[in-house]
C-alpha cells in the first residue's frame, strides 16, 4: 500500500494567525477560539494553542498537545479539547491532560465542538456545566481559580493519568503524524 498525501485546505488560526490544515476538529477549534475572545472577553494572549506536554511512561517518551489552554494572568484556568462527535466520549482524555499538564492540575477540563461544551472540575471529574454559555468568562476566571483549587497528585495517580492520556492520544496520532510528513 502506498502512502498517498492528500492536499489539505489551509485556514488561518484565529489566535496565532498561522496557516493550519483544516482537518479533524480544526473548524471547531476556530469557533471555540472566537467564542473565548469575542463573547467571553479573554485576551487572545490568554489562549494558548497546542499547549505541549511531554512525559515518560515506563522508559518511553510521550508527547501530547492540549488543543487550548486558557489562562487568567499566568495561571491556567481551563484545558480544552476541541472535538467532533460525542463530546462526552472525549471527557476522560481531557481530564487526564488537565491533571498532568500542571502541578497542581488545571482547575477545569472542557470538551467542545464550538456549538456545545461540557465542563468538568478536573480534581473530581464531576460535570459542573453544559453549553458554551456555561464556560467562565474572563471576568469570572479569577473566581474559578479561587473556588477550584486542585491538590497536587501523587506519583501513582500521575502515572495512571499519563497512561490514560496516551491511550486517548492514540486516536489522534494518525492525523498528526500524516500532517508532519
Amino acid at each position: 500500500m502506498t502512502d498517498v498525501q492528500k492536499p489539505y485546505e489551509m485556514i488561518t488560526d484565529y489566535i496565532t494567525g498561522k496557516a493550519v490544515p483544516n482537518v479533524g476538529a480544526e473548524e471547531n477549534r476556530q469557533t471555540v477560539e472566537r467564542f473565548l475572545v469575542e463573547r467571553l472577553g479573554y485576551p487572545a494572549g490568554a489562549v494558548q494553542v497546542d499547549w505541549p506536554l511531554a512525559f515518560e511512561i515506563d522508559g518511553e517518551h510521550h508527547r501530547s498537545l492540549i488543543d487550548l489552554v486558557v489562562s487568567f494572568g499566568d495561571r491556567p484556568v481551563m484545558a480544552i479539547r476541541c472535538a467532533a462527535g460525542s463530546l462526552e466520549s472525549w471527557a476522560r482524555g481531557i481530564l487526564a491532560a488537565a491533571r498532568v499538564a500542571e502541578d497542581p492540575p488545571i482547575p477545569l477540563a472542557v470538551v467542545s465542538d464550538g456549538r456545545d461544551a461540557v465542563i468538568f472540575e478536573s480534581a473530581s471529574g464531576k460535570k459542573i456545566g453544559k453549553g458554551c454559555q456555561a464556560l467562565p468568562s474572563h471576568a469570572g476566571a479569577q473566581d474559578v481559580l479561587l473556588r477550584h483549587r486542585p491538590q497536587s497528585l501523587g506519583k501513582d495517580r500521575i502515572r495512571r493519568e499519563r497512561l490514560i492520556l496516551r491511550t486517548y492520544d492514540a486516536d489522534l496520532v494518525n492525523i498528526r503524524s500524516n500532517l508532519q510528513k
